[in-house]
């Protein structure tokens, strides 16, 4: 291990034990002890004591990482876990990384393996001496702690377009379908689809995509990115009231110009016609994105722009993958539900409890909007 390598991972530690350290108070002793590691190179990078006032004390063997995937979490942690369970059912693993992603959380917890990362996110489980410690910190990296990866991550229209896809169709099917599906390069799916198997979003055998899973991948795509801030909205005001505007959209739908390539509901509106979970909220709507189109449906509909206080926001569509597989839900056309769940799910407000809600409906009714073939995937939706 390189000088440098040595001094981050050694800094990584003593953080994390300070922190433990905080947590629990001074009437306990967090300290590393050197003399108990088991002899030979094991791959552990301490053993971590902690000793509460009346003496009685946890061994904790520590593995120090400045990353770890969900992949790590249920393969080679695991195993190492394990391992040493079967020498000592009472010696516990601690992971200490700089930031651990709810994935990767969830994957320990689910092994029973400690954790701790300084943005203080921690799950401690000790029977004796009691200690049980569940903390949340941050959902995301901190900027300082993101390693540089040539894998891309879930942000930016062209990951957008491949996860609509992944959520949309069900597998199997090859990297080379999904490239020429949602019209990327082959190199770039490849790269991303590494990603999503090390985030466990998806199965493999072999080159095969044999599974997805579309709600965790759903979740992971809205936690990378912004509805209102990737969408540049316009707020307006509807002068005779939103429901007005929506029996105009009605009507629009069945001429030409109201085509699901034109006009789409997203949003609060949207997810109520399919799970009603609240009143009230923003009426959004998707238009191409042309310099003119805002002004031109805002006219159409009877809207007026505000700077504050917006009924109606009108959201510029970045990428034709928004139009893919629409819905047509009380005679309105509405977009797609993975769209639907991500805009949900990265919006403002209470949107993120009613893109849970629709991640229910699509569990409940899979059946009727996941299409089985690449080559359907254009299909609308009908409800």
């Amino acid at each position: 291990m390189e000088a440098s390598a040595q001094m981050q991972e050694k800094a990584l530690l003593e953080q994390g034990r300070a922190s433990l350290q905080d947590l629990l108070g001074s009437n306990w002793e967090v300290t590393f002890r050197a003399d108990q590691l088991p002899e030979g190179d094991h791959g552990w990078d301490a053993m971590l004591e902690i000793k509460s006032a009346d003496g009685v004390y946890v061994q904790m063997l520590v593995d120090a990482r400045r990353r770890v995937t969900p992949k790590d979490a249920a393969g080679p942690l695991t195993s190492m876990a394990h391992l040493v369970r079967r020498v000592s059912q009472y010696t516990r693993i601690l992971v200490i990384a700089p930031w651990i992603s709810p994935l990767t959380q969830e994957a320990l917890r689910a092994n029973g393996i400690d954790y701790l990362d300084l943005s203080g996110n921690i799950s401690l489980r000790v029977s004796r001496p009691a200690i049980v410690i569940h903390t949340h910190g941050a959902d995301r990296a901190p900027a300082g702690h993101r390693p540089p990866s040539s894998k891309p991550l879930l942000t930016g229209l062209k990951a957008g377009r491949l996860v609509r896809l992944l959520a949309d169709v069900a597998p199997p099917y090859r990297a080379s379908a999904l490239a020429q599906g949602a019209k990327l390069s082959l190199p770039y799916v490849s790269r991303l689809l590494d990603t999503l198997d090390d985030q466990l979003l998806i199965e493999r055998d072999g080159k095969v995509i044999v599974s997805v899973d579309w709600q965790g991948l759903l979740r992971a795509r809205a936690n990378q990115t912004d509805l209102l801030r990737n969408t540049e909205p316009a707020g307006m005001i509807a002068p005779n009231g939103v429901k007005a505007v929506l029996n105009r959209l009605t009507v629009l739908n069945h001429d030409i110009i109201g085509s699901p390539r034109e006009l789409l509901v997203t949003g609060s509106y949207a997810a109520r016609s399919l799970a009603p979970i609240s009143v009230g909220g923003q009426l959004m709507l998707y238009v191409q994105e042309h310099p003119l189109n805002v002004e031109t449906w805002a006219d159409e509909l009877g809207l007026m722009p505000v700077s504050e206080g917006a009924e109606v926001l009108i959201l510029r569509a970045k990428d034709d993958s928004v139009w893919q597989r629409p819905m047509m839900v009380g005679g309105l056309w509405q977009v797609g539900l993975s769209q639907l769940a991500t805009d949900c799910l990265s919006g403002p407000g209470r949107m993120p409890a009613e893109g849970e809600k629709i991640l229910e409906f699509m569990a409940e009714n899979e059946h009727v909007w996941r299409k089985t073939d690449l080559s359907h995937q254009s299909e609308a939706t009908h409800f």
